[in-house]
């Protein structure tokens, strides 16, 4: 049986790639730098590892990944990207995948200004973007939107300028080099999964989605030919690694794309259950040499909570050991 690790475990991404898997012919390995992170309870064998920031992040995943034979890694924080993609030479000499993008595209899809000038640049429709730190009197469209232009989640550090004098206040007080104004782009938003390999994007799934504080609450399955032809296009042009998500919103018809994660969603257990499993299309590709086959049904997904009870002697030797075996429980 072959091993994937999944990294990230105690988050949203990082918990849908293991549900996504679980099942599967594949044995997971999670790991987190939280002795408390969710997923760590989830899988066979678990470990606690140093943050991506750590000098020592690297090593340690290499270790666990010869301590464990796997073939595979999963990157689930947005934080691991670049440390990912700028070691990916590291994990191939040892014999194994990590599903990342390079340097460019993880850099491209964690800056919102150099997202909007890719598409610009590609002749894709984007919302007009430019840095706080510009001339507000370039911006003309109100209202408009105060985002983070790198990192940033869950709509956390969003605001919206109606006026001009609000786009001047919000200059004053936010750190105008890493905030980008965007023209406000209202109609329904879409986030759009994706799997793709050597320049190729073999499918994609469109999602309409409603939110709540930032997350995806209830999304819907659609089958939307064109919308998809669209994201393909797109995709071929970026030339991403394994799973891309894509976040749009259609205005009279017009998809504006502002946002890509060049990584597996939050949303990708919701692709599974529709049908569109990208972690396992991607780990049969790399690791069985088989060709994704992507499909999809229409359907209504809707979230909800649901509890793990973990002893506590479990989550101790955790934090003691950095390590724990058995007793996975299914998320």
């Amino acid at each position: 049986m072959k091993t994937i690790i999944v990294t990230g475990v105690g988050g949203g991404v990082g918990q849908s790639i293991l549900k996504s898997l679980q099942g599967s012919s594949y044995r997971v390995v999670g790991v987190d730098a939280e002795a408390t992170a969710t997923g760590l309870y989830a899988v066979d064998r678990a470990y606690r590892v140093p943050r991506a920031s750590d000098p020592a992040f690297v090593d340690r995943i290499l270790e666990i990944a010869r301590k464990e034979g796997a073939e595979l890694v999963f990157p689930g924080l947005d934080p691991e990207l670049p440390v990912f993609a700028a070691a990916v030479g590291r994990f191939r000499s040892a014999g194994m995948h990590v599903s990342i993008s390079e340097p460019r595209i993880v850099e491209i899809s964690d800056d919102k200004l150099a997202t909007a000038q890719f598409l610009e640049a590609n002749g894709f429709p984007t919302p007009r973007t430019l840095l706080l730190s510009d001339d507000p009197n370039d911006f003309a469209s109100f209202p408009a939107v105060l985002k983070p232009r790198r990192g940033g989640s869950r709509s956390q550090g969003v605001f919206v300028a109606r006026t001009r004098e609000d786009l001047s206040r919000f200059a004053d007080t936010l750190p105008a080099d890493n905030y980008v104004v965007q023209e406000q782009i209202l109609g329904d938003e879409y986030t759009c999964g994706s799997v793709n390999f050597e320049g190729r994007c073999f499918g994609v799934i469109t999602m309409r989605r409603i939110l709540r504080d930032g997350d995806t609450y209830k999304a819907f399955v659609e089958k939307n030919a064109s919308l998809s032809a669209f994201v393909t296009s797109v995709m071929q042009a970026l030339k991403p690694y394994g799973a891309c998500n894509t976040q749009l919103r259609l205005r009279d018809g017009i998809p504006y794309i502002f946002e890509f994660n060049a990584r597996s969603s939050g949303t990708t257990f919701c692709r599974s259950l529709a049908g569109f499993n990208e972690p396992l299309m991607i780990a049969n590709y790399l690791l069985r040499d088989e060709s994704p086959q992507p499909e999809a049904r229409e359907m209504t997904i809707l979230r909800y909570w649901k509890e793990m009870a973990v002893d506590n002697s479990r989550v101790a030797a955790m934090a003691q050991a950095g390590e724990i075996t058995g007793d996975a429980i299914l998320l």
